[in-house]
């Protein structure tokens, strides 16, 4: 299993907070076993590797930490959500955009660029390209908001400048 699709396992899992009342230690407990795997295999690929102590490790730290920070991910969403109710916004793509912010905020041994682009292709697999942009829209606003003094990569560099060739 690579980090992408354990990454995606997360969000489902963040996901589903949303509609239980199990303590996060107790969902988590239940769902990352090998017989939970094997009954959603059939219907989602994700499902067919079992995640390994590494990896599981990495699931729970981002499930957990979506459920401990769930208030201040959810007021960032909604700070950069510009004309978007938040109630509006669909709760795979909050869930999402949780896990990428989470990531971003708590985990600095993953680039922000890789926790955007990740959760970008995620939200493709399950979004309309209208939700699809708004994901990518708010988790760009969120970085260079919050990061303002991170330089910006070469291609986001200030095109007011004259080239060589002008």
């Amino acid at each position: 299993m690579v980090r992408n699709t354990a990454r995606e396992i997360a969000i489902h899992l963040s996901y589903e907070l949303s509609f239980t009342d199990l303590p996060v230690d107790q969902l988590l407990d239940s769902r990352l076993t090998a017989d939970a795997f094997a009954a959603l295999a059939g219907e989602d690929a994700i499902y067919a590797e079992v995640p390994n102590a590494k990896q599981a490790d990495y699931i729970r730290r981002l499930v957990k930490g979506v459920a401990e920070h769930g208030a201040e991910l959810d007021g960032y969403i909604a700070k950069y959500s510009k004309g978007w109710n938040f109630a509006r916004i669909p709760l795979v793509a909050s869930a999402i955009m949780r896990v990428a912010m989470y990531e971003i905020l708590y985990m600095p041994d993953i680039p922000n660029g890789v926790s955007i682009n990740e959760a970008v292709e995620i939200a493709k697999r399950y979004e309309t390209q209208e939700v699809v942009s708004f994901v990518n829209g708010i988790l760009g606003s969120f970085v260079r908001a919050e990061f303002a003094d991170t330089p910006p990569k070469p291609e986001k560099a200030d095109d007011s400048q004259p080239k060589a060739e002008d």
